[in-house]
């Protein structure tokens, strides 16, 4: 029995559902990252609070947020667990 590897270790994920909500600056700024291996991972959708993306680095050790004006934040005030 022939066993097919599923898990890839190049990730291809769709990311359309983590840009709703995100504001056109923050579109922007992340369009000019990705060209730098920058990639949104996950959104934090607080509450009755705008969404706040997290966008990582290839290395997977950096991290920042993108700010609702499309600036870049990397002391966010909050760690990331790994």
């Amino acid at each position: 029995m022939s066993e097919r590897e599923r898990r890839s270790s190049i990730i291809q994920e769709d990311t359309s559902e983590l840009k709703a909500g995100l504001t056109p600056q923050q579109l922007e700024t992340l369009h000019t990252m990705e060209q730098f291996h920058w990639r949104l991972r996950f959104v934090r959708r607080p509450m009755f609070m705008a969404p706040i993306p997290i966008v990582f680095h290839r290395d997977g050790v950096r991290f920042a947020v993108l700010e609702a004006d499309g600036t870049i934040n990397e002391n966010p005030g909050f760690k990331i667990r790994p």
